[in-house]
């Protein structure tokens, strides 16, 4: 054996030793959580494709804000499912009556020293279940940029009247994160920053999400404006793109097979780099953990430590509530 591997050895064979030459360490503080939020009063709907996680109305949401504040885990992401949708999705600008604006002030009053980040896209909030408006062209549906750009202006900076700290744009949308930079400064809101789903691919793992959202296409798919899941080098273009648009952070989602994605955007870029790890990954972890198959514990703690050294220093879970307690 040579003097390195017995070196290696020593320092494996003692658990105290091992963990004090740790390359990546998580805690609580790199975590984020999804909520669902659902319009109306005294809602608690269990999602069936995602056991342990729920459709909240705004007062149950900021029960369980302040549960995950107490563990420490300090930021929460909001989906929101409005009571009501149409062609353009304007519950989401809506300042009085909007799913979001009512949960971010209801959630902010309960717990305010939380962050509160607002997903910013359509597909909960039109009829069609896609991320903007659509238009028709050569006699096929397909997405508005410029339009959807106008209307993402009008939802963040109401969502920044009502308590954002942050807004998340999911969507991929052209020129997006520029628009949302533009409309946030110009409403004087200069400091609320953004963090862009910059390398959002359309994915087979969102399945549970669709349900949890209820934003599931009605016709056609978001292959037009998500990255295909076969590309590399097209990530970095998206991400170059978000970052001149004024991204504070950026975001590779899905997370568990793209850990490549990861660790190429945060070599090539070094910006702040979050990994999404998806509905799909969590329903795959639950399901294989509640046949015996797999030690949930256990498994967690390895794919998203294994996410940090990947690369990502935030990471978007739903399993952060039993991973505050576990650490």
């Amino acid at each position: 054996m040579s003097y390195p591997d017995i070196r290696l050895s020593r320092m494996r064979s003692n658990k105290i030793f091992r963990t004090m030459v740790r390359e990546n360490r998580l805690g609580v503080e790199d975590l984020i959580v999804p909520m669902f939020i659902h319009h109306g009063d005294n809602v608690r709907n269990e999602i069936a494709s995602m056991p342990g996680q729920f459709q909240l109305s705004a007062e149950n949401a900021a029960e369980y804000a302040r549960e995950l504040f107490d563990c420490g885990i300090g930021s929460v992401l909001l989906f929101g499912i409005p009571a009501k949708k149409d062609p353009t999705g304007s519950d989401s600008w809506d300042d009085k009556n909007g799913v979001i604006q009512h949960a971010l002030r209801t959630i902010k009053k309960a717990v305010p020293e939380i962050n509160l980040i607002t997903d910013v896209c359509f597909c909960e909030y039109t009829d069609h279940g896609h991320c903007g408006v659509l238009i028709e062209k050569k006699h096929q549906m397909t997405l508005d940029h410029d339009a959807t750009c106008e209307n993402l202006a009008l939802q963040v900076v109401s969502h920044a009247k009502a308590g954002a700290d942050m807004v998340a744009p999911s969507g991929m949308i052209d020129g997006g994160v520029g628009a949302i930079r533009q409309a946030l400064d110009e409403a004087d809101f200069c400091n609320l920053p953004i963090m862009a789903y910059s390398a959002k691919y359309a994915s087979s793992f969102y399945g549970p999400f669709r349900d949890a959202a209820q934003g599931s296409p009605q016709f056609g798919d978001r292959q037009s404006y998500q990255m295909d899941i076969a590309n590399s080098d097209e990530a970095l273009r998206e991400v170059e793109l978000d970052i001149q648009e004024g991204a504070d952070i950026v975001m590779v989602k899905p997370a568990l097979t793209y850990m490549d994605i990861i660790r190429r955007v945060k070599d090539t870029f070094g910006m702040p780099t979050a990994a999404y790890n998806v509905s799909g990954e969590y329903a795959m972890v639950k399901a294989a953990a509640e046949k015996g198959w797999l030690d949930e514990k256990k498994i967690v703690l390895e794919i998203l430590t294994n996410l940090k050294r990947a690369g990502a220093d935030l990471i978007i879970t739903y399993h952060g509530l039993d991973v505050a307690n576990w650490l």
